[in-house]
């Protein structure tokens, strides 16, 4: 039996926040409770281990908490263990935020600016358009969890393409413990069997992923919209804008989304790094989503008379670049430092003479005035098909040479334009026929396609050796590998990645692992294949362009070689992203951007796309997209390439004149109002003064990884277990010498990791809800309460030290409180739930007239070292002193309680302060207070 408790007589009314005893354990009930079945944690339990308790079952008690004993003596580190115990086995923190206790990732500070900004709303409405790789996922789902925790949702979705739906379900399980549903058109008639009758898998699943695609067409959508969960998170939100340009996907998406937004308490945040695409109505329509009134704002938000609206705006959005927060209130985030470089190669004269075959075809193509627009643009389609596929490489050349043009089947000249965009251009959203090789033959006469085929052979005939971009690219791979990196060979086609992986695995030999993965591979099977990949000490990784976007690949890889260039520079700087973000262990990354010297079409791309992004971008500090139709840009610069030898004026017609001159004019003010947008919306609204307050007010509540990484260290050592430091904060763990209930409960032997991002493959990243962090600290916990467990944190302990001239006592104590939330909404719903707090009191002489210490004091005595070493029976003379005497203290520990619930009550409020007309919070502390530790202190 556990002696630190005793059972009072009678008490059948279990409240929430009160102690049990049942099952031959302790347990504190919890508001989810409906008597007669009692939700209940276990004390000195985790999460996992709640369970219900039906009282007219089982035999259930009430308990209340014993003070600590003679018996509970130990020393000096018992205490400090057993604070961080305590603290770090609690869920339902008390502090300022309510979800922090149970998320496995310690927010960099400037992550929490998104969320006060979001916690001011009711509802949120909030776009975060951070730059690429700072971290918009972390930041909208410390978001959702903060809203989860404080009771104010119930169901959540997240919207986004379906490539980057597993992604954002293991975001959401192993950084948020948050377990979803993914809905996709391959999950949704599994998920919908067992459905009760007029019940949507919405109602059933609270958390879901949801692909966009999926969702958006008219019978989907609206049985979405009849039971769509209270915070939806749209992801690559600018495919959602919609600028009146006629796309059928984009409209849909952006209908969806509208009408989310109409319902007036729908909590919405809308995610992207791209939010302005260049096109001032798409913008405007995406932030009419946030608040309608924004479609009537003035383009020019810098001017003085626009003040109202930034204002305004600057409520609802947040906008910064990396330098905005690499070293936000003096705590520096380690993003890497991107080494760029242009590297050329020649064709050889063969692969040129195929090249100018095709090119003279082409011309051919384009310049034939039969038919009608329809048949032009289906030879246009053709033209750059074949174009972009011979530079691409022979074995993308020989399948479009031979390959019907998909093109030629639309029937429309908009299906057309549809059709070909999606095959040959590099458009924002990915497709999952983006990267499949487009054929080029348009006509079904017999001499059209033995001419093709003789191409065909020609290109296949260039394969290997004689294709020097190939064997460039085969040295170039060879380099980045010696210097230590492991690099990402961005493809076009899917037929060009599987040759240039065939070339690579031959050429590189069996000591260095080539995977290549494309849109072949299913959203899983490429997670898998990356995954697998990753655990290869030497790897390379050949993708397609499903790779660009949203991926998180910085933990596996460190540089990219673009094999083939996009032609949007959006997409370029998506590929980049992959590998230069947060969370990159690397300082420095390497991105080469690689084009044919003697190539035309690379020539075109490289001058009046790439370098013009890259330029703008080294001055600003982030990307802007092209201001006007990236399309039209690419198709303009073609055509004048493709007619440059010919004056038929027929096909003038399909294009506007380019003027280079001024669409450079045109990018640049974009890129300046860009700038100016960024500093406008870089969120100077929310003070740093604020965020370090509710920052200290967060760790004081949780503790902080340098907290931790003390607390691991010194449990792990004080049980046998081995700490060894590598360097720049990684240890590795060796456990074999702890007790064995504690390693069959950590069931393993050794760990390799770290308590900071980022971290490298093979080490894993502990925070305060790793498996081993909590292993360790329930299980001294549960040892402490049990004075028969000769555990190493102990409820009492006496240390002789010269840290202090009179005798002191340290008190540790559990306060726990019942905090109290209405909403004055229409439905005036009211919730209960428990919150703990770990806080420590200290006072002079003895306990009869106590002289208690300030808060500086208290910390003090924690960090007090014996200096000699008490006999146990001196220990003993000195704790009876204090230990019969603690009921004296009562009444100032009751004061104490009511002390810190107000202060527990003001710190969730103040980050709620904009929503309080509608939320309404109170706290009561639940009494007695439990005292976990007593500590004396005895001058020497």
């Amino acid at each position: 039996m556990n002696k630190s408790l005793t059972y009072p007589d009678g008490g059948a009314n279990h409240t929430p926040g009160s102690l049990i005893k049942a099952r031959g354990r302790e347990w504190v009930v919890l508001p989810e409770s409906q008597p007669p079945l009692l939700i209940a944690r276990p004390i000195g339990g985790t999460e996992e281990e709640i369970a219900g308790i039906h009282t007219e079952l089982e035999e259930v008690s009430p308990s209340s908490f014993g003070t600590p004993t003679l018996d509970d003596l130990s020393d000096y580190r018992s205490g400090r263990l057993l604070r961080e115990a305590v603290r770090l086995t609690s869920r339902n923190v008390a502090g300022p935020f309510r979800s922090f206790g149970r998320i496995a990732v310690e927010p960099r500070p400037y992550q929490l600016v998104p969320l006060l900004l979001a916690l001011q709303q009711d509802p949120v409405r909030l776009l975060i358009a951070d730059d690429v790789g700072i971290g918009k996922t972390v930041e909208a789902l410390l978001i959702a969890r903060e809203l989860w925790d404080r009771g104010e949702i119930r169901s959540l979705s997240v919207l986004c393409p379906p490539h980057l739906a597993e992604q954002w379900q293991a975001e959401l399980s192993e950084k948020f413990h948050l377990e979803a549903e993914r809905v996709l058109s391959s999950t949704a008639a599994r998920l919908e069997r067992g459905l009760r009758v007029g019940e949507t898998l919405f109602q059933r699943h609270p958390i879901t992923v949801v692909s966009m695609d999926f969702i958006k067409s008219e019978r989907r959508r609206e049985e979405f919209l009849r039971t769509a969960p209270e915070l939806v998170i749209v992801d690559e939100a600018h495919t959602c804008a919609y600028g009146g340009v006629n796309r059928g996907s984009q409209h849909q998406r952006h209908t969806l989304v509208a009408r989310l937004a109409e319902h007036p308490e729908r909590h919405l945040i809308l995610v992207t790094a791209t939010p302005h695409s260049g096109h001032e109505e798409a913008f405007r329509s995406l932030l009419a989503l946030l608040d309608p009134a924004f479609r009537e704002m003035p383009p020019d938000l810098s001017r003085e008379e626009a003040e109202g609206w930034r204002r305004r705006l600057a409520r609802h959005m947040i906008q910064r670049k990396r330098a905005d927060i690499r070293g936000y209130l003096n705590e520096g985030t380690p993003f890497p430092e991107r080494l760029e470089a242009e590297v050329n190669y020649n064709l050889s004269p063969e692969y040129g003479r195929l090249l100018d075959k095709v090119l003279a075809y082409a011309r051919e193509l384009v310049s034939d005035p039969t038919g009608d627009q329809r048949h032009q643009r289906v030879r246009w389609w053709a033209a750059l098909a074949l174009l972009r596929s011979v530079a691409s490489s022979p074995a993308a050349a020989a399948l479009a040479l031979r390959n019907r043009a998909a093109v030629a089947d639309a029937e429309t000249e908009a299906e057309v334009d549809e059709l070909g965009g999606r095959m040959v251009l590099d458009q924002e959203e990915y497709d999952q026929e983006f990267d499949l090789t487009p054929g080029g033959e348009v006509s079904a006469e017999a001499a059209e396609q033995r001419r093709l085929r003789e191409l065909a052979r020609e290109a296949e005939a260039l394969a290997g050796a004689k294709d020097r971009k190939l064997q460039r690219a085969i040295e170039l791979v060879k380099d980045l590998l010696a210097e230590g990196h492991h690099p990402i060979v961005f493809c076009r086609f899917i037929q060009t990645a599987e040759y240039v992986a065939g070339h690579l695995r031959q050429a590189l030999g069996a000591g260095v692992a080539v995977e290549a993965v494309t849109g072949l591979l299913s959203p899983p099977e490429r997670e898998q294949a990356v995954e697998r990949l990753g655990q290869q000490p030497v790897r390379v990784l050949v993708a397609t362009d499903c790779l660009s976007e949203g991926i998180n690949l910085q933990q596996y890889f460190s540089a990219v070689l673009h094999y083939d260039l996009s032609w949007n520079p959006t997409r370029h700087e998506q590929r980049e992203g992959r590998v230069d973000r947060y969370g990159q262990p690397r300082r420095q990354v390497k991105t080469l951007t690689y084009f044919g010297a003697n190539n035309p079409v690379d020539g075109i791309v490289l001058e009046v796309l790439l370098r013009k992004h890259k330029a703008i971008r080294s001055a600003l500090g982030v990307s802007v997209p092209v201001p006007v139709d990236n399309d039209a840009v690419i198709q303009a610069v073609m055509q004048s390439m493709l007619l440059r030898d010919t004056r038929r004026a027929q096909m003038q017609s399909l294009f506007e004149p380019f003027d280079e001159r001024g669409f450079e004019v045109e990018w640049r003010n974009a890129a300046e109002r860009e700038k100016r947008s960024r500093t406008l919306f870089a969120q100077h609204t929310i003070r740093p003064e604020e965020v370090a307050r509710q920052l200290f007010e967060t760790r004081r509540a949780v503790g902080s990884g340098v907290e931790l990484e003390r607390f691991v260290q010194e449990a792990l050592e004080v049980h046998g277990g081995q700490v060894h430091a590598l360097g720049e904060g990684l240890y590795r763990f060796d456990l074999g010498g702890l007790p064995r209930a504690l390693r069959d409960l950590l069931g393993r032997d050794s760990l390799t990791g770290r308590f900071s991002l980022p971290v490298q493959p093979g080490e894993v990243y502990l925070s305060r809800t790793h498996p081993l962090v909590e292993t360790l600290s329930s299980f001294l916990l549960e040892g402490a309460l049990d004075p028969l467990s000769q555990s190493k944190a102990r409820r009492a302990g006496v240390i002789a030290t010269d840290a202090v001239r009179d005798l002191s006592t340290l008190l540790l104590l559990r306060l726990r409180y019942h905090l109290t939330t209405t909403s004055t909404r229409k439905d005036r719903t009211r919730w209960q739930q428990l919150a703990e707090e770990v806080h420590a009191v200290a006072f002079r002489g003895f306990p009869d007239a106590p002289e208690w210490l300030d808060g500086a004091e208290v910390e003090a005595l924690w960090q007090a070292r014996p200096t000699e070493n008490l006999s146990l029976p001196q220990a003993q003379e000195f704790a009876d002193m204090v230990l019969p005497e603690l009921g004296r203290l009562q009444g100032y520990l009751e004061e104490v309680a009511q002390k810190q619930a107000r202060r527990f009550e003001e710190a969730h409020r103040s980050v709620r302060q904009a929503a309080d007309l509608k939320l309404r919070y109170e706290v009561e502390p639940i009494l007695p207070v439990d005292v976990v530790g007593v500590y004396v202190y005895v001058p020497r």
